[in-house]
């Protein structure tokens, strides 16, 4: 998801244009990283129609979910309401831009799924990420690797918005970081992706160190 300021409208435009832009479901490699993790303080950002905030509040997180589109956010909001109050209650919503927002306390998780922005911007954002996890806690960032650009999967062709999973380590200091995974991991292609097989998510698990 681009979320820079000038896309706000771009952005706005699809999730009206569609009364259900993405599945419902949890992003795969949250689950999988975040499944067995004990709850805390999470931030979410570029959380679009919720559902990765709803599943990690539903699991007993505290999550503060930041996205630009206003529809977006309304989406959340009433898919939250209803999986009733005890998920609802867990979640605050903030329409913002991310590139200009900054998390106001540190927060175990903080995670993003497919936030593609081009060069600097993208790491000046992952490391603003990265200062926000408590010690201890843990960062999650996943996007679409760039070998997708040649397996047919619809992505712009735009191969600067693209990274890699050890490109977002790599940027991590090593004394105050452990990296537990850092990438290319397979999945089935959702239809949206188009008529391919498999695709790869660059993964980067870290956990700052207490």
């Amino acid at each position: 998801m681009v979320v820079h300021h000038e896309h706000e409208h771009s952005w706005e435009e699809q999730y009206r244009a569609h009364p259900e832009l993405w599945s419902g479901r949890p992003n795969t490699q949250l689950v999988a990283e975040a499944s067995d993790a004990p709850a805390g303080a999470a931030l979410d950002i570029g959380c679009g129609e919720g559902a990765d905030a709803i599943w990690l509040a539903d699991r007993g997180w505290r999550v503060t979910a930041v996205d630009l589109a206003p529809t977006a956010l309304e989406r959340a909001a009433a898919h939250a309401d209803a999986a009733g109050p005890a998920v609802s209650g867990r979640v605050r919503w903030i329409q913002a831009d991310v590139m200009r927002w900054v998390p106001d306390k540190e927060y175990d998780l903080v995670t993003t799924h497919y936030l593609h922005l081009a060069g600097e911007p993208r790491r000046a954002l992952f490391a603003r990420l990265a200062a926000a996890v408590a010690p201890g806690g843990t960062l999650v960032v996943v996007g679409h690797h760039p070998k997708d650009l040649d397996t047919g999967a619809r992505r712009p062709a735009m191969p600067d918005m693209f990274f890699t999973a050890e490109e977002v380590a790599s940027s991590l200091d090593p004394a105050g970081w452990e990296i537990a995974v850092a990438e290319a991991r397979p999945r089935e292609a959702k239809p949206h992706e188009g008529e391919v097989t498999t695709v790869h998510d660059a993964v980067m698990v870290a956990r700052r160190r207490s």
